[in-house]
């Protein structure tokens, strides 16, 4: 297992700034997620680690090491990618071994390695078939063997489950971190997909155009973004966000044609111009004449919850309701605002204020 140290690094192709002085500290034996809109500079960061990429400026640490000018083969990494990349003319033994034959690693070492290996990934049953005879989460797993068997410093992980049905890459987040939590080997994950990032990092990079907005743990993020963009990319559905002022009376926000309930700290900030934010599950309907009107116009119930649209004044927001409701398209209805769960942004800078 190797700590990782990624310092002001910065990649060009051409006269084209892909990334920005880019720095990230990725404890040993941590599962980081990279996440962050496409073209964002996520998986050329993750190519760079490997040594696929030249690095423009900057220096990456692997337990130490500079390993700026190292081959890929001299990192000691292995890599899973989105397409899984198996040798289709070989068997599931033949494919995770590979690595281990062209290294020249004793047959029978070889041979214990790939069955270890399928035993920790439920393939051993599978070792004889090709990847013609796998499913898509088999063959994925088979991928996930291949990186195993060199029991590397560090796992690279490509947007691994993109190519993957609903269902499939819900359980295959879940057999990703229970192999990381049993191997515990420092782990850098690829995705465009939050989710994903939420339930399986130890630690989150957010990235946009190049840049890092925030890391942190995931609750961290989720409970104090420091800026406009990761409120509104972390969590699903994004968070309601509304834009005005505070009253000189700072009694409330002053916003979509209506006035929304503030903290005494959020009026401190009475007179500048604001972007105040409020998840979803942090609404509810409430009693007549108490909350803030609206009109219901979606209500989709999922079973164990509901999500809801609604329209106040002339915004609309997003509820995410526990249960089952009663409420129909047209109704109208009032919306319980706690403004201790609110979130206040700068409108000018977009980063947080509190």
């Amino acid at each position: 297992m190797a700590a990782i140290s990624i310092e002001r690094v910065r990649k060009q192709f051409g006269a084209v700034p892909v990334l920005h002085e880019v720095s990230i500290e990725i404890p040993d034996g941590s599962f980081t997620v990279l996440v962050g809109p496409s073209g964002c500079g996520k998986s050329t960061l993750l190519r760079m680690l490997a040594g696929l990429e030249d690095i423009s400026a900057g220096v990456i640490r692997v337990d130490g090491r500079v390993v700026n000018d190292l081959l890929p083969k001299e990192r000691d990494m292995a890599m899973v990618f989105q397409s899984y990349a198996l040798y289709p003319h070989m068997t599931v033994r033949e494919n995770m071994g590979f690595s281990l034959t062209l290294a020249r690693v004793a047959d029978a070492e070889k041979r214990r390695r790939v069955e270890d290996a399928a035993r920790i990934l439920d393939l051993d049953k599978l070792l004889e078939r090709h990847p013609r005879e796998l499913s898509g989460g088999q063959r994925q797993r088979v991928a996930m063997g291949r990186a195993i068997v060199r029991d590397p410093q560090v796992f690279l992980f490509d947007e691994p489950l993109s190519n993957l049905d609903a269902k499939l890459r819900v359980q295959m987040r879940a057999e990703i971190r229970k192999l990381h939590q049993r191997l515990r080997t420092t782990t850098v994950y690829v995705t465009h997909d939050q989710i994903e990032a939420m339930t399986m990092a130890d630690q989150i990079v957010v990235m946009r155009e190049g840049r890092i907005e925030q890391s942190g743990s995931p609750l961290e993020l989720f409970d104090r973004p420091a800026n406009l963009f990761v409120a509104q990319f972390i969590g699903s559905p994004s968070m309601n966000m509304l834009h005005g002022r505070i009253g000189n009376d700072g009694q409330a926000l002053e916003s979509a044609g209506l006035r929304w309930p503030v903290t005494p700290a959020h009026a401190a900030h009475a007179g500048r111009d604001l972007c105040w934010g409020i998840r979803p599950t942090d609404l509810r309907l409430a009693d007549d004449g108490q909350g803030v009107p609206a009109t219901v116009e979606v209500v989709e119930p999922t079973g164990a919850e509901t999500e809801m649209q609604v329209l106040a004044g002339t915004a609309t927001l997003s509820l995410v309701l526990p249960g089952r409701t009663g409420a129909r398209v047209g109704d109208r209805v009032h919306v319980a605002v706690d403004p201790t769960k609110a979130h206040l942004f700068d409108a000018g800078t977009q980063q947080r204020l509190e």
